[in-house]
């Protein structure tokens, strides 16, 4: 298999973790890194041994040798880079969620629908084996129609005290779970209504609760709390619940699956979505860079996801940030 020189713009936290899980992956090289802060991008540089530092994306991407990108800045400043990209023939793995406005989501489906490169978004979750098996049964019709659904996906104070001020949790880790009830309903979303607290006016609400109604009839809630004690053992508080027809289906991701008990108390490490493994970045992040990055490789197109998709995703989910906001159901055209 051909390897693919494959660059990363945006190197916060989670860009560092892209770079962790390609320069696992055997065919690919780590290429090129972008990031506006000369000293981030030295640090992250020197630690994976990239040569070619760019602190504007557009003189990056114009480098002939560069094929693939990761666009992994801040969600409201994903529209620029991710446009160049694909403008530049290059083909890019854009993070969730794909842009802060349904208007730049439509920009970056019409640029991914006639680029030369390939394009996918970062929807994790997908790449969870557990919603993965999830779907698989669905599809084989074991739960009969799905009328309900709800889910889970909380975090604790602090970690909600570094992200609130840049976006809240409706979208910040709702849109994870509005992918998998579109993925697993295969229908549209109609109607959204939602409640938001804030409690330390940090930018954004610390929690929301979203109802979604879809066309099939089924009723979709999502719990989306970011302010959990710091003192819980786990970083995500996960879960999902699927009531079919005909069965039902039941994720639990988070604690008891894995916990250590120290003199500092209990604690559950992720297992799942970043771990490291005999030292090597793996898990659903790693599983998603190398499907994107296979696909290159071999000369197909990631199927996993269309774009189309992720930006029902992000439709629904503002959609239920304005109903917070006014305190009225929206309806999703």
């Amino acid at each position: 298999m051909k390897k693919i020189r494959h660059g990363v713009i945006g190197l916060g936290w989670f860009g560092e973790k892209h770079c962790e899980a390609l320069a696992g992956l055997p065919h690919v090289e780590l290429h090129s890194l972008c990031t506006r802060n000369p000293a981030r991008l030295a640090e992250v540089g020197k630690t994976f041994g990239v040569q070619r530092q760019f602190t504007d994306y557009a003189a990056m991407l114009a480098d002939p040798e560069l094929e693939s990108v990761s666009v992994v800045t801040m969600w409201d400043q994903h529209t620029a880079p991710a446009v160049a990209a694909l403008r530049a023939g290059k083909h890019v793995f854009l993070e969730k969620p794909m842009a802060s406005s349904v208007a730049d989501c439509d920009l970056i489906v019409a640029e991914a629908n006639k680029a030369r490169g390939s394009f996918m978004v970062g929807h994790i979750c997908r790449f969870n084996p557990r919603y993965a098996a999830a779907k698989q049964e669905i599809a084989a019709g074991k739960i009969g129609k799905i009328v309900s659904l709800y889910a889970r996906r909380n975090l604790p104070k602090f970690v909600g005290a570094q992200v609130l001020p840049k976006i809240g949790p409706i979208i910040g880790d709702g849109v994870h779970d509005t992918d998998l009830m579109l993925w697993y309903t295969g229908a549209k979303i109609v109607s959204a209504f939602a409640q938001t607290v804030n409690i330390r006016n940090l930018g954004n609400p610390d929690l929301g609760w979203t109802m979604y109604r879809f066309d099939s009839g089924a009723i979709g809630v999502l719990e989306d709390n970011w302010c959990l004690p710091d003192t819980t053992a786990f970083q995500i508080d996960e879960r999902m619940e699927i009531i079919g027809t005909e069965g039902s289906i039941h994720i639990h991701e988070t604690h008891p699956n894995f916990s250590i008990c120290d003199k500092t108390g209990w604690h559950s490490p992720d297992t799942t979505y970043w771990p490291l493994l005999h030292g090597v970045r793996s898990g659903a992040l790693r599983e998603e860079l190398a499907y994107f990055t296979t696909c290159l490789a071999q000369g197909k197109r990631p199927t996993v996801i269309t774009p189309e998709e992720s930006r029902e995703a992000v439709r629904a989910c503002l959609a239920a940030e304005k109903s917070a906001a006014t305190g009225q159901v929206v309806t999703l055209g």
